[in-house]
């Protein structure tokens, strides 16, 4: 080709090519024309995705008490939970918990519980829960007192990481219970004979007395139906044949453990302080010991409230203001529910996040053992008002509580 002259190319277009070309030309005039003939109504779409997805995670499930079985010399209850509407409970793994959400008087508070049922039941729209007697347990005097067959009660979607993990857990578990810390151990029997999980488990279950084992005739069901369910039942005030006696202890634990377990523990605060030293004499990985949420200790000797003295708690949540009194002697969360504040709250150990709140000024404590709190967190002083003490008053920005969980 001479400098300075264009060589002039031929380009052949299909007639396809050039269909696509002509419709691509013409698309503002069709897409124009279907919008001005559409009906002039709201179009009411939901994608199956979304869907799912609230249904295995709602911010709220409305159920019933439909049932409610005492257990006797246990001071237990379990509550028989069932959906409002009679659509699927929400998807659970065993182990899980539920926070439920009370109205009290003026207050409106939260109480964690672990679902004692199998997941299956939740195609049926139920739940189990059991609330046993504690000292001072308002909310569980409440339960055991008031709470009856056909009240209505909300129900947070399932919680927590207290369950079998097949990357993280040995096929063979462990599990140590005492009183009603049974629960979520149920749950996953039910779950194993049910076919939902697959692993092996030993319940080490500690008991007073014979005749205050909580689940004993479930439990010796469950056993008779699956191999893969083993239960040793251990009486700390009596001595009785086919019954352990004394307290779950190293030697005990190692005389059922085969070579190769993860250890699962759950009960009441002595029982947590108790197995501190027994974990440590087993020698097991960390990743082998799972412990279910501890409550809010009450440890309070390191810290300095010791002596009880009120303090004035003055809370920001969006536009509100209040001022409230407050023990020393009790978290911010109870203080604030207390007063009628309707703060968010799950776990009520620390662990969750799901309350954390800006500390703007004043003085508290958080025993060692239930902040969870991030160090970035602790930097900009973030709390968990559920394990925060106030020892001076305290001025704190609380996130707005959702009026119904």
């Amino acid at each position: 080709m001479k400098e300075g002259r264009l060589r002039r190319l031929k380009v052949k277009i299909s007639n396809f090519k050039l269909k696509d070309m002509l419709d691509f030309k013409n698309l503002p005039l069709r897409r124009d024309k279907a919008i001005d003939s559409a009906e002039d109504k709201v179009i009411q779409t939901d994608f199956p995705i979304n869907s799912n997805a609230r249904a295995l995670h709602p911010a709220v499930q409305r159920m019933v008490v439909s049932r409610i079985i005492e257990r006797g010399a246990s001071d237990a209850r379990t509550l028989i939970l069932t959906t409002e509407d009679g659509k699927p409970a929400a998807w659970f793994r065993a182990g899980q918990y539920v926070s439920v959400s009370l109205k009290i008087g003026d207050s409106r508070v939260t109480r964690p519980y672990s679902i004692s049922s199998s997941p299956k039941l939740t195609k049926d729209g139920r739940i189990h829960i059991t609330v046993k007697g504690s000292k001072n347990g308002f909310v569980a005097d409440y339960i055991l007192k008031d709470l009856k067959e056909g009240d209505s009660v909300l129900v947070s979607g399932p919680e927590g990481r207290f369950y079998h993990d097949p990357l993280r857990d040995s096929l063979n578990v462990v599990a140590v219970a005492g009183g009603s810390g049974i629960t979520p151990f149920l749950s996953m029997a039910y779950a194993i004979r049910d076919g939902l999980e697959n692993f092996n488990l030993t319940i080490l279950y500690g008991s007073r007395t014979e005749e205050s084992i909580l689940f004993r005739n479930e439990l010796e069901s469950i056993t008779e139906e699956t191999d893969k369910v083993q239960v040793v039942h251990v009486l700390s005030d009596e001595q009785k044949p086919d019954f352990e006696h004394g307290f779950i202890t190293a030697d005990l634990i190692r005389k059922y453990a085969p070579e190769d377990y993860s250890l699962f523990i759950c009960g009441p605060q002595a029982l947590y302080s108790f197995m501190e030293s027994v974990v440590s004499e087993l020698n097991l990985p960390v990743r082998r010991v799972r412990r279910e949420i501890i409550g809010v200790s009450g440890n309070m000797v390191a810290g300095p409230c010791e002596e009880e003295v009120f303090h004035t708690i003055t809370v920001h949540q969006g536009p509100y203001r209040f001022e409230i009194k407050a023990s020393s002697k009790e978290t911010v969360l109870v203080a604030m529910e207390r007063a009628g504040i309707t703060a968010p709250a799950r776990c009520r150990s620390g662990e969750c996040g799901w309350c954390r709140s800006k500390l703007l000024s004043g003085s508290v404590f958080i025993p060692s053992e239930n902040d969870f709190r991030r160090r970035k967190d602790k930097d900009t002083d973030h709390i968990h008002p559920c394990v925060t003490f106030p020892c001076s008053n305290l001025e704190i920005e609380v996130p707005r509580g959702d009026s119904e969980v």
